[in-house]
């Protein structure tokens, strides 16, 4: 299939949910179907694909729901893919989140044996993922996408999860959340850093120029793989009592408090940037999305805005001078928070599950996501930092540290625990409107 002359991205055929940021504040739900019956699999494809919401025409996503399919290997594998296409797709997703746990640092609470069940298992086919403006837009489109397949005795919908975006865009931690989008050349669609250039389209959709000067891989046969992507779905707990009494327990004052929990994310709870406000937050700076992503970090090598080691440095350390490429590891990511929010100045566990469904959406599984999780999230020797682990999301047990550079003595933070635990996920493939319909039409 010939890619479009103008070198522009085939908008028409990618699903929304790959290039186009979400709207905020939004509600979400996951829904995951396990196929007993291959023909039943793919009649619910081909009613899926009438309701999953193309890239195309931004004004009519405005203010409406809109819907996401993605497929497991299990799920290709149930629809009877051949052999031959199976092996086509990067060894990554062939092996599954689960198989790659170690490598992810899912170990001890977050390894594979601890999951929520069906996550990380076979029987997890398809990913159905509905967004809305609010609740009630979002339950009329979810009601469209059941029609697909709650009347197909071969589908059978096996686990669920709501999410939100409020208002506030803050995540279980209070920090504001979905900052930070690459900009995709060909897309249209602006990034919000202006200091960063567009990245290739190969980064994100199969099939088209990627940063490394070569053609994305594409899953064969070509149909099936063009305008694809890969998606990587993670259910995150968040500690978020554990996380509080660790600030105060390091603090000495509430405005302590809100320092500290600056210098291990990198920005202030509002979302101004450490980079451009250091010494005090800036709601209105954090607020506004022309220019709290604005920034980079060359002016600041030693850290004393924002730490080597905060979050927000090692997921992008931008133009930090670190091992390797940074654009090599550029992601698409998106949180959505699920459960209640803990009341604010409550310090002690509730007992009520609640975190972030985490959503990577990238053309390079191991040298996006995996790298990131394993080099940058995970050890720092890459980034010049040790073995150092990211002080908020890193697998850290009650031994981890953290430094915050001082122009005399710097402040070291020792015994952070584990304040996120995975809690399951899923390696899956985002095909284009024209490969889910290919999918339907298969024949045995």
């Amino acid at each position: 299939m010939p890619g479009r002359k103008d070198g522009l991205l085939e908008l028409e055929d990618i699903q929304a949910g790959v290039v186009r940021p979400r709207p905020t504040p939004y509600a979400a739900s996951y829904i995951l179907l396990r196929v007993d019956e291959r023909a039943a699999g793919r009649e619910a494809l081909g009613r899926l694909s009438e309701v999953v919401a193309s890239a195309a025409n931004p004004d009519r996503l405005a203010g409406r729901a809109w819907v996401s399919v993605a497929l497991t290997y299990w799920g290709l594998q149930s629809l009877g893919l051949p052999p031959e296409s199976l092996r086509s797709f990067s060894w990554e997703f062939q092996q599954g989140m689960s198989a790659r746990a170690s490598a992810l640092g899912d170990t001890g609470e977050s390894s594979p044996e601890h999951w929520e069940h069906p996550l990380g298992t076979s029987d997890v086919h398809i990913i159905v993922v509905a967004l809305g403006p609010n609740r009630q837009m979002l339950d009329g489109e979810l009601t469209r996408a059941r029609k697909a397949f709650e009347t197909l005795p071969g589908v059978t919908p096996i686990w669920r999860q709501d999410c939100h975006a409020l208002p506030t865009e803050t995540e279980p931690f209070g920090f504001r959340d979905g900052i930070n989008h690459p900009a995709i050349e060909g897309s249209g669609i602006p990034g919000t850093n202006p200091h960063e250039p567009p990245l290739k389209p190969g980064e994100f959709v199969l099939g088209y120029p990627d940063e490394m000067g070569g053609i994305s891989p594409v899953p064969q046969p070509e149909v099936l793989g063009r305008n694809g992507t890969y998606a990587v779905f993670r259910k995150l707990h968040q500690r978020v009592a554990a996380f509080r009494r660790y600030l105060r327990e390091n603090a000495e004052s509430s405005a302590e408090e809100e320092w500290l929990a600056a210098k291990l994310m990198g920005r202030w709870r509002s979302g101004a940037p450490l980079a451009l406000c250091p010494a005090a937050d800036d709601a209105a700076l954090g607020a506004d999305r022309d220019r709290n992503n604005a920034f980079q970090y060359a002016d600041d090598p030693t850290g004393y805005k924002t730490p080597a080691g905060c979050h927000i440095r090692r997921m992008n350390p931008r133009d930090t001078p670190v091992a390797g490429v940074v654009r090599l590891h550029r992601m698409i990511r998106r949180g959505t928070a699920y459960g209640p929010v803990l009341p604010e100045g409550v310090l002690e566990d509730d007992g009520v599950d609640r975190g972030l469904m985490f959503a990577f959406i990238g053309a390079h599984l191991g040298r996006q996501f995996e790298f990131v999780q394993s080099e940058w999230v995970n050890a720092g020797t890459s980034l010049g930092l040790g073995d150092t682990k990211d002080p908020v999301t890193g697998p850290n047990a009650g031994t981890g540290s953290f430094s915050i550079p001082r122009r005399h003595i710097p402040k070291r933070l020792r015994g952070l625990s584990q304040f996120v635990v995975t809690r399951g996920g899923e390696y899956c493939f985002m095909p284009g409107l024209r490969a889910l319909r290919w999918l339907a039409e298969l024949e045995s």
